[in-house]
């Protein structure tokens, strides 16, 4: 079918199958039909992959990072939810992303007067804008600002600057590890406005509870408030998929922001129940 397939890509009965290890006890499999689009960067191998159930699909070192089928559903809730929290977001750094997903979001605002969007990988920019528009919408809007750098580094260069900070990240690993330290957060507070909200995905609170309570804890040390979220992301790992947003101010949801957004998953409703956790995550939190 091809003359060389990574250790993540294997041929069985003449299909082609993409398999992504979580830890040591779970395998994750999908049919591929073909693949779009496969390029070593100097960080990673970026592939664009067509599955059969799931749609075309990013796919970062054979891990599986959003798809057509479902990738709207983290990016909005990434980014309308927060959208809803903070009073009046002008100006948003966005750390990562490079699908593009959350930044076409965040530009469904009028509001939205600059958008700085920190991707240390410009070709997985490349690759989604070209052969993902289901999530980056080819993403080409005059506000946002594409910036190929750390976003680490980035973020520690900046000082009461913005209004929202959405960190998109991968899975803690790699050039994602620096993005769920406490320091980085810290940069985060410095580089908002008095009045500042950020938000991060903090993993499945089924698989990954460590990573999940350790990313709250961080955030609550150093925000005046903090709250998690929760939706179904059917791609990720057990598909109950965590957010966290810290804020420099009392936390105060005004659902009625995201009416009228053309969403295909958040509506008021959603906004206004997300933060309503199950009584399993609340026990875990406490403890």
């Amino acid at each position: 079918m091809t003359n060389y397939l990574p250790a993540y890509l294997t041929e069985r009965d003449g299909s082609l199958w993409l398999t992504e290890d979580e830890h040591d006890n779970l395998k994750v499999s999908y049919r591929i039909k073909e693949i779009v689009f496969k390029e070593k960067s100097s960080f990673q191998e970026v592939m664009i992959l067509d599955s059969y159930h799931f749609g075309r699909m990013l796919a970062l070192d054979g891990i599986v990072q959003t798809t057509a089928i479902d990738g709207h559903i983290y990016n909005e809730m990434i980014s309308h939810v927060p959208m809803a929290v903070h009073p009046n977001p002008k100006k948003v750094l966005i750390i990562g992303g490079g699908d593009c997903g959350v930044a076409k979001e965040v530009c469904k605002y009028e509001q939205v007067e600059q958008v700085d969007m920190v991707e240390i990988d410009e070709l997985v920019v490349k690759a989604c804008r070209e052969h993902l528009p289901e999530v980056s919408g080819r993403l080409s809007d005059k506000r946002v600002h594409f910036i190929f750098d750390d976003g680490v580094k980035f973020a520690q260069s900046k000082k009461s600057e913005y209004d929202l900070i959405i960190v998109d990240s991968s899975d803690p690993i790699g050039p994602a590890q620096a993005l769920f330290e406490k320091s980085f957060y810290e940069s985060l507070h410095t580089a908002l406005k008095e009045d500042g909200v950020m938000v991060c995905q903090s993993q499945s609170p089924i698989f990954h509870v460590d990573v999940m309570k350790q990313t709250r804890n961080r955030i609550s040390e150093l925000f005046d408030e903090t709250k998690m979220y929760t939706a179904v992301v059917p791609t990720y790992p057990g598909g109950f998929w965590s957010f966290t947003i810290g804020a420099k101010q009392s936390i105060q949801p005004n659902a009625s922001k995201v009416s009228g957004k053309e969403t295909k998953y958040v509506n008021e409703q959603i906004v206004e129940s997300c933060f309503a956790l199950p009584q399993f995550l609340v026990k875990t939190l406490e403890s």
